[in-house]
């Protein structure tokens, strides 16, 4: 920081250093509330089972990634099945995900 003068009075100079932070965001689902990174791609479980991802497709498929504390049978990671239209889309850091219902989960995909 200088000291200059302007007109006999003094004045600053500040130097600004931009920088950039990354900001880490989480999100914690409360009461029965599951966070899913969707996944956009078909999907072929190992068993055979393939997910499309057209948009005919009534189910789409997403990962689990953080579970509230009254969301029993599904944890973080688990890949599930959920309804297309069901639950919020929230964009997180860049990243879109939904947070749903517990109940509004159709199934656990095992592969």
């Amino acid at each position: 920081m200088g000291i200059d003068t302007f007109e006999g009075r003094p004045t600053y100079n500040r130097i600004m250093e931009e920088t950039t932070h990354a900001v880490r965001i989480t999100l914690e689902p409360l009461d029965d509330y599951v966070v899913v990174e969707q996944l956009d791609e078909e999907v072929e479980t190992r068993h055979g089972l393939i997910i499309p991802a057209s948009a005919d497709a009534q189910a789409r498929s997403g990962i689990v990634t953080a579970v509230g504390p009254d969301a029993s049978g599904v944890e973080a990671g688990d890949k599930i099945l959920f309804p297309k239209d069901a639950g919020f889309d929230v964009r997180l850091g860049g990243v879109a995900v939904k947070v749903l219902r517990r109940a509004a989960l159709i199934a656990r995909v095992h592969d």
